[in-house]
């Protein structure tokens, strides 16, 4: 098959290239920086749905990029032969549903209106399709959660903890893009929303906890108590939302998952290399 791949240098991407190489498919991967040829991979230089490229006949779709310019693309797009259509959306969908915060509401209903959209879009054109909902992702040193936290605390030295009953459930990007080989290959899990979340569950105190555990430099910890978090909330209100999900349980329910793909993520180990810079 001949893989068209979007997002190929997302946190995601990179754990999926090397994977599809090495299993022999044609890989054309879009980028918005001009790239120069690597083994087994055919760079375009575009975006989407503004700049699409040309492209060859397409025997399956994996898209790491936003839901709505994939969804808008294809349902404008001339697309011959239905080509298999496997692409990541998020937990927001879910999680930010009854924010107290209405830009989070407006996320969570963003994402499952793409949803729906992409959905009619791959109807329109025969395609079976598959989304993946990932919870908090990690293991690349590109995500915009646990990355930053690691890094500023090397610099500064100082590792905020901040108190949380919720649990939290990462999911190592590597196992994301374990799921997505596996729906290629799986009749069963078209026309699905996937769920996927890490191997284990833990207290948002204890996940900070295991960052904190896993820099290479000595940092001193700094608990933020619940008194501390509820006047931050009152002097930052942009920050309302994410203090406010403390308590939640942000979690993923991996059954299907599971039960469609056989995929069964690890559980959360971080460790020092996951924090630094990826390589180009």
């Amino acid at each position: 098959m001949t893989v068209l791949v979007i997002g190929a240098s997302s946190q995601i991407g990179r754990f999926l290239l090397p994977r599809l190489i090495a299993n022999g498919e044609p890989v054309v991967a879009l980028s918005r920086q001009p790239r120069t040829a690597s083994a087994g991979i055919t760079w375009l230089h575009g975006w989407l749905p503004d700049r699409p490229p040309g492209l060859p006949p397409l025997s399956a779709i994996i898209s790491f990029g936003p839901l709505t310019g994939l969804a808008d693309w294809l349902a404008n797009a001339d697309v011959v032969d239905a080509p298999r259509v496997i692409a990541t959306s998020s937990m927001s969908a879910e999680s930010k549903r009854d924010s107290l915060v209405s830009g989070e509401r407006d996320i969570s209903r963003q994402l499952r209106e793409s949803e729906a959209q992409l959905a009619a879009a791959c109807e329109r054109h025969g395609s079976a399709w598959t989304v993946l909902r990932p919870t908090l992702v990690y293991g690349a040193g590109l995500d915009k959660s646990l990355t930053p936290l690691a890094r500023r605390a090397m610099r500064l030295r100082v590792f905020p903890l901040p108190c949380g009953r919720g649990l939290r459930q990462p999911v190592h990007a590597e196992d994301i893009a374990l799921a997505a080989l596996a729906a290629l290959e799986c009749p069963a899990s078209g026309g699905r929303v996937l769920q996927i979340g890490g191997g284990e569950r833990l207290p948002a105190a204890e996940m900070f906890a295991r960052v904190r555990r896993s820099l290479p430099v000595a940092t001193m910890p700094l608990p933020l108590p619940a008194w501390l978090l509820r006047a931050a909330k009152l002097a930052l209100p942009r920050l309302r939302g994410a203090l406010d999900r403390l308590d939640n349980d942000l979690v993923a329910d991996n059954g299907e998952l599971q039960r469609l793909l056989g995929i069964r993520p690890r559980p959360f180990r971080p460790d020092a290399a996951m924090w630094q810079p990826p390589h180009a």
